[in-house]
């Protein structure tokens, strides 16, 4: 990239960076004040939702990436745009490196958002289902199945709740009134399952920045816990190929959104090959 803008001087903390850490430990300070003080719970509501929960509000798709879930996750999100993305922008220059920040994190949402959807259809298909046709056999199936995630605490009270009355209704020989039952539950339980997930960190945008860093400096070495050196290039690779590992072998409970991690990279490849190409 022949017109890449070259500092006079190396900035340790250049001005993009600069504000990307005083906006993240902004929303940390707030989101921990608010939720001590008032109990609102400010990831939920600046923390990215699925496009088709009750929760989603466009303006997630920004606010998620200067949200995170605990000291550790903000810590090391922060140090590793400091310690990536200060050489980045230095030679970048601002502009450019903050649409890369903005789009590859908008490029992890939306890939998280394509597996997301591929993961919970099936449930889905069998929620509306049961909406659409009641059955007591299906509906007896889908509870005692995998399928059927309890996504909170209060999403288990009401299912126990609901299964305690739906059998004393059948029981008393009201088919009628145990079906109208489920169907309320049905929908309640779909709304909890569509609003539970969501998706805070910096983490899409920053493996943008270390693919970034990989293919701007490939040869540079980085030192794994202080001790190790490895070259660049070849810990992208290890790196992506273990969130590519970790994705596919996901288990119940890995709440470390993968493929948006790799979404954040592919993202960010194919940004930095079409400014290649068009030489800017």
């Amino acid at each position: 990239m022949s017109n890449y803008h070259s500092p006079g001087r190396f900035q340790i903390l250049p001005v993009v960076i600069k504000n990307i850490l005083i906006i993240n430990g902004l929303f940390f300070l707030a989101t921990m004040v608010l939720e001590s003080r008032s109990g609102i719970d400010l990831i939920d509501i600046l923390g990215l939702h699925y496009f088709s929960a009750e929760s989603f509000k466009p303006y997630q798709l920004i606010t998620y990436m200067f949200m995170h879930g605990g000291f550790s996750h903000i810590l090391f999100n922060m140090f590793a745009v400091w310690m990536f993305g200060s050489a980045i922008e230095n030679i970048w220059g601002p502009k450019r490196f903050l649409i890369f920040y903005l789009i590859t994190g908008l490029g992890a949402a939306l890939t998280h958002y394509i597996v997301m959807y591929f993961d919970i259809q099936p449930v889905l298909a069998i929620v509306d289902q049961l909406l659409a046709q009641p059955d007591p056999v299906t509906l007896q199936a889908f509870l005692g199945s995998p399928d059927f995630v309890i996504p909170s605490y209060e999403v288990q009270e009401l299912a126990n709740a609901f299964v305690k009355n739906y059998n004393t209704l059948l029981q008393a020989g009201d088919t009628a009134g145990a079906l109208q039952l489920s169907v309320d539950f049905m929908t309640q339980y779909r709304e909890a399952f569509l609003n539970a997930p969501v998706i805070v960190g910096a983490s899409g945008a920053v493996f943008g920045i270390l693919l970034a860093f990989g293919m701007t400096f490939p040869e540079s070495k980085i030192y794994i816990y202080f001790l190790f050196p490895i070259k660049a290039k070849y810990f992208v690779i290890i790196y992506g190929a273990i969130e590519l590992f970790a994705g596919i072998s996901e288990t119940p409970g890995d709440n470390v959104a993968h493929f948006a991690h790799l979404g954040g990279m592919v993202f960010g490849l194919l940004l930095i090959l079409l400014w290649r190409k068009k030489r800017l």
